[in-house]
């Protein structure tokens, strides 16, 4: 049995449940939003954080009304948080095709984003679990002040590894923490349960976005976007960052700062590229983002076998070996 296999094999039903109740909690009577959501949902990904939280809910009981609407509230703020980042980060495609931004304009993207995000309050709501209440709410702040600092970075004169991780904490791993925490509360646990299921989410979410990192040195049509979309936006990742806090190479040095200010050229990008995997940035990249994949499986280590820990154990493996 293949990992993707594996993964969905214990929540079949409920992946089913979760996909009717995400489809009938997105219906307006407004033309232009329903055109605009449609496009959204023609690439819908893969549906990483709703099989994650009700994974991690099935590990303490069944999963329940309150653990469905949590799923859908989560997968609608990221939803949200994305077609926002779109606009933040001027960027023209996703997933594979273009952006909300791209299609309209940006008031309509961030009315889009907005509906989204209203809808994901909806939803929580309806868990009647201030809990979870509480960790949605606290996410969308943590998004946001991700998205500020990764903003404000940009003058930063230091090529800093601690602010890389602060933010893709704040962007990434506390959106799978938050689905983690969210659905091992939806069933009933102890407080001490439900940081376990919090920490192994926030492990699992900054091996994601390290690997997600990783691509963008490389070409490939399949990932979705093209490659050194990053330093297009003003982004230096772990790979470069290694590389030139490794080396104090002043040339690239100059082309980084170039980069964090926007004015960098598409040579200029290409050579910080190379120079990134020149001087081992992205094998300090994998190795890093295996150091926290094992964190997360010693987490695991200390849970009985069950066909939910084998799919737990097969979506950290999916998310460190994905091509895409």
């Amino acid at each position: 049995m293949d990992n993707s296999s594996l993964i969905k094999s214990p929540i079949a039903a409920e992946l089913d449940e979760f996909k009717k109740l995400f489809d009938t909690s997105l219906t307006s009577s407004n033309f232009l939003l329903n055109e605009a959501i449609s496009h959204i949902r023609k690439k819908n990904g893969k549906m990483m954080r709703p099989m994650l939280l009700l994974l991690m809910a099935k590990l303490y009981g069944p999963v329940c009304p309150e653990t469905l609407h949590a799923a859908v509230s989560l997968e609608l703020l990221h939803t949200a948080s994305l077609v926002h980042d779109d606009v933040v980060d001027e960027s023209t495609e996703r997933r594979g095709q273009l952006s909300v931004n791209a299609i309209y304009n940006n008031k309509v993207a961030v009315l889009v984003g907005d509906y989204l995000l209203a809808t994901s309050l909806v939803q929580v709501g309806k868990t009647h679990n201030y809990a979870i209440i509480d960790v949605v709410s606290r996410l969308g702040q943590n998004l946001s002040e991700g998205e500020l600092l990764q903003l404000s970075n940009v003058s930063n004169l230091q090529f800093s590894e601690e602010i890389y991780f602060d933010v893709i904490r704040k962007k990434t791993a506390v959106l799978f923490a938050a689905c983690t925490k969210a659905g091992a509360l939806s069933v009933g646990v102890t407080d001490e349960q439900a940081e376990f299921a919090r920490l192994f989410g926030e492990y699992i979410g900054l091996c994601f976005q390290i690997k997600d990192d990783i691509f963008d040195y490389y070409d490939s049509k399949e990932i979705g976007k093209p490659t050194g979309n990053d330093m297009l936006e003003g982004k230096l990742t772990l790979p470069v960052l290694y590389a030139l806090n490794s080396t104090c190479d002043k040339a690239a040095e100059e082309i980084a700062m170039k980069v964090k200010d926007g004015s960098a050229t598409s040579d200029e990008i290409a050579r910080l590229i190379e120079f990134a995997k020149q001087y081992g940035g992205i094998e300090y990249a994998i190795k890093t983002m295996h150091a926290y994949k094992e964190k997360a499986l010693s987490l695991l280590e200390t849970l009985a076998d069950t066909d939910v820990k084998a799919a737990l154990v097969a979506y950290l493996d999916f998310v460190v070996d994905r091509d895409k």
